[in-house]
């Protein structure tokens, strides 16, 4: 496993063509990328001396990457294990559901205010496309990134897209998606169309109740998974 882990970083550090202000800044975003991927995953063990070496860098970079990712809530000190990629319980998996309910509620009611009518035409472009990709689950959770994306940009509001970008990266610690479970896609391609049909009445209040409807979806899907239901 650890020698898996080292193949997949050093990949990532090779393809990696970026600029960093320092070798510490490098170091950290290489491996936010590697839990963002699924490089590192939750529960994962993260020794200095390893990731120094997988990164070709001194311990001191490392060290302070390790102190910004425990502070971003990525990586978690365990006893007797040290630096581990956290893991989410259940009570963790409804704090940070019932905030994207709150966040991704409020971003449909703010497209549905100041989306373009270009971005309305977008998003409805966005949903008409997930009939044709229903066989592919990645295929449906890269679309879903997209979708949403496409609602934060629609919400004209920086500091609410500041929010949301943080609760991606806790999102990526959850793992797989939920697409696998039996039902989510149909489901999801329904609360979706429910979504984008109150923006484009430009009905505030509609968009806010389909999406927190869209986010508690979500968080039973979720659920289901982590408790191995079909």
């Amino acid at each position: 496993m650890i020698n898996q882990i080292a193949e997949e970083m050093i990949a990532l550090k090779n393809r990696d063509n970026r600029q960093y202000a320092s070798r510490s800044e490098a170091a950290h975003s290489l491996l936010r990328h590697a839990v963002m991927e699924g490089v590192l995953r939750p529960g994962d063990r993260l020794r200095e001396l390893d990731v120094a070496s997988w990164l070709d860098m001194s311990r001191t970079p490392i060290r302070e990457s390790f102190r910004r990712l425990e502070r971003d809530g990525l990586i978690t000190f365990a006893p007797h294990k040290g630096m581990t990629v956290t893991v989410l319980d259940h009570g963790a998996v409804m704090e940070l559901y019932r905030m994207r309910e709150v966040l991704e509620g409020t971003a449909a009611s703010l497209a549905a205010q100041h989306a373009t009518v270009a971005e309305i035409a977008s998003l409805k472009d966005l949903v008409g496309m997930e009939s044709s990709i229903a066989a592919s689950e990645q295929a449906l959770s890269d679309h879903n990134i997209a979708f949403h994306n496409a609602i934060y940009a629609a919400a004209h509001n920086r500091y609410l897209l500041r929010s949301l970008n943080g609760l991606r990266d806790s999102m990526a610690l959850l793992g797989d998606t939920t697409y696998s479970i039996l039902g989510r896609a149909t489901a999801a391609c329904s609360e979706h169309n429910a979504v984008v049909d109150a923006i484009a009445l430009r009905d505030a209040n509609g968009a806010d109740d389909a999406m927190r409807a869209h986010m508690r979806g979500a968080q039973h899907a979720r659920l289901r998974q982590m408790h191995g239901q079909p």
